[in-house]
């Protein structure tokens, strides 16, 4: 299949999507429990970006070991969060333990 007609069709396609949910605005109500579903969207697809890279960060197979410092430090990131509540003390700690456990404990 031609590559330009392949990304024309999944820029129309997205046009679409927000041109409709744009012109039609408030006229369309979801309901109840489907604009609950929608809240867990966000959630969900930042899962599914973070997760495989952070267990299988070479694309060589599940990588869960203490030698993985993504995963480590994904570990630390939740910890810290879950305890503290805080966004940027979480992403400058566990942006360290990353570069700690990088550098100095595989090293």
């Amino acid at each position: 299949m031609n590559y330009a007609l392949m990304i024309a069709g999944m820029a129309a396609v997205t046009i679409a999507i927000r041109a409709a949910i744009f012109v039609l605005g408030d006229r369309i109500v979801f309901p109840p429990l489907l604009r609950q579903a929608l809240d867990f969207v966000p959630v969900t697809v930042l899962s599914a970006i973070v997760v495989p890279m952070v267990v299988a960060p070479h694309n060589a197979g599940l990588e869960i070991t203490w030698r993985n410092p993504q995963l480590v430090a994904a570990i630390a990131a939740i910890v810290l969060c879950a305890v503290t509540r805080h966004q940027l003390l979480t992403i400058v700690a566990s942006m360290a333990v990353f570069l700690g456990w990088q550098f100095g404990v595989l090293s």
